[in-house]
């Protein structure tokens, strides 16, 4: 049988494409598949043999020359913005990398939820002062525990799942928004969670909730699902995070209720417009903490994709459905 054409765009050479080879050597398919490489820009010149492209992202310029190509692996989980009108058109196989960034997105949101439980937004504004204060600001809480308090993620998948499991090893009460309450990727996934409740029933969800995670995808249905009327449903001494996509919340809306004090506190890996403009209000806010969308970055990421790739490829070859396929309805 002729190999498979296997096109990953990463330059020659690039420390990345080790973890493709031995990956594919791992799984034991180095005479099923033929591994090669080239930069993102230099696509269109390589891409008219393969059969399968692994990339962050296609463009129609090179897709032209693609006669060939049944199958994209994307290496990013989010494709909103990456599937143009010509690419949809191909019906081709789309695959995203949803699992790839759970452990170091959910450890992002766990220092957030820390940093403000244990008053750490206190504590580095006073070491910057070189003030030695034990005393909270009258308008801010105490330190606290997460043992015991509630998480409400929306958005339950893979992340979300990757989160119920830290946030249950801290004694913390979780529950979970899904769009379908009825279908989990395992048994364990459901396990991890106390409450399962639907998007219409979200409200009943915020009412519970001390930290309330956005892990949903970007879809037109999620686009200001958190406007001021459901950031209003939220308890005033809650924390918001978003790690997901900046135009799930309805940013003008977080910004006043912040200013308000209508919720305590919000922390931030992703903006409406990015970068975050230098005057929006939220640099300033003593209850927000800003990342400036680095919650998906980790050493392992390639590594896990490869490995994650290798075993969508075996299901190839067999002729089996793949993992992480792209559901145009859904959006995601």
């Amino acid at each position: 049988m002729t190999p498979i054409d296997v096109l990953v765009l990463l330059p020659e050479g690039d420390p990345s494409a080790d973890y493709f080879n031995r990956a594919i050597s791992d799984a034991g398919l180095d005479f099923d598949v033929k591994l090669r490489y080239c930069a993102p820009a230099d696509a269109p010149m390589y891409v008219s043999h393969a059969e399968v492209v692994a990339c962050g992202v296609l463009r129609d310029e090179a897709l032209e020359e693609a006669d060939r190509l049944s199958w994209i692996a994307y290496w990013s989980a989010g494709l909103d913005g990456k599937l143009s009108p010509q690419l949809l058109e191909r019906n081709l196989l789309l695959t995203n990398a949803s699992g790839v960034h759970g452990p170091n997105i959910t450890e992002h949101v766990m220092a957030f939820m820390l940093m403000f439980t244990r008053r750490f937004d206190v504590h580095l504004r006073n070491q910057a002062a070189a003030v030695w204060d034990r005393q909270m600001p009258v308008d801010r809480p105490a330190a606290a525990e997460l043992t015991g308090q509630t998480l409400a993620i929306v958005g339950y998948g893979r992340i979300g799942a990757c989160l119920a499991e830290r946030a249950r090893s801290f004694g913390m009460r979780v529950i979970a928004v899904k769009r379908d309450v009825t279908r989990h990727y395992s048994s364990q996934t459901a396990d991890l969670v106390d409450e399962v409740y639907s998007v219409a029933t979200l409200p009943k969800a915020l009412a519970q909730a001390d930290h309330v995670c956005i892990a949903a995808p970007y879809t037109p249905e999620t686009h200001h699902l958190f406007d001021a009327e459901m950031i209003g449903k939220m308890r005033p001494d809650a924390y918001l995070y978003n790690i997901a996509r900046g135009a799930i919340i309805d940013e003008a809306a977080l910004i006043e209720a912040l200013q308000q004090g209508r919720i305590a506190g919000a922390g931030l890996d992703v903006f409406e417009n990015e970068p975050l403009a230098a005057d929006s209000p939220l640099w300033h806010m003593p209850n927000v903490f800003i990342t400036p969308h680095v919650a998906g970055l980790t050493p392992y990421y390639f590594q896990r994709f490869a490995v994650q790739f290798a075993e969508n490829m075996k299901r190839y070859l067999r002729g089996e459905p793949l993992e992480n396929v792209y559901d145009a309805e859904l959006g995601y």
